[in-house]
């Protein structure tokens, strides 16, 4: 049974509601996206980059950077009357990756947000997908400095499966990939 604070944060005509998670490498625009899909007023844990990150955080390619992700961020999609996404984006650096664990716990799946001026950065998010078997979805974020590439060519660069391994004679679809 509902309480009455419950009540007025969620319909009672939600049966159901999904989390996922939104990872990728430190500076690739995860806070921004949870605050640009999110209805409600984000809840974000950005901070000012100390002295402290100094040769920990490598800050290549993201030298204006001057705030960081040290927890989480928290948004809200309501899909329909029934159905309601919760949408958790994780902190970039190594260092903060053990809040993974709890970040994970209950989740359907992830989005991976990759930068074309820094794949490289999204290698060891994807190997971590892929050890803890989490399905993924992959989207490109398009900086306007950004170089295109092709999705096949990102595939191919980010090791993307095309089809992916089924126990059926069908190939089941591979890794989705998109450009936002």
């Amino acid at each position: 049974m509902r309480g009455p604070r419950e009540a007025e944060l969620l319909p009672a005509t939600v049966a159901t509601a999904v989390k996922v998670v939104i990872v990728g490498g430190f500076g690739v625009g995860k806070t921004t996206l949870v605050g640009s899909v999110s209805e409600i007023r984000p809840l974000t844990t950005e901070e000012t980059m100390t002295e402290a990150g100094v040769g920990i955080d490598d800050l290549a390619g993201v030298e204006r950077k001057s705030s960081t992700t040290v927890a989480m961020d928290f948004g809200r999609i309501t899909i329909s009357d029934e159905l309601v996404l919760y949408v958790f984006g994780t902190p970039g650096q190594e260092r903060f990756w053990f809040l993974w664990n709890g970040l994970f716990e209950g989740a359907l799946g992830a989005v991976v947000l990759v930068d074309t001026r820094r794949l490289e950065v999204s290698f060891d998010v994807l190997g971590r997908l892929e050890d803890r078997g989490v399905p993924f979805v992959v989207a490109v974020n398009s900086f306007p400095e950004s170089p295109g590439y092709p999705l096949d060519e990102l595939r191919g660069a980010l090791d993307l499966p095309r089809t992916s391994r089924s126990s059926s004679a069908t190939p089941a679809p591979g890794t989705p990939a998109a450009t936002c």
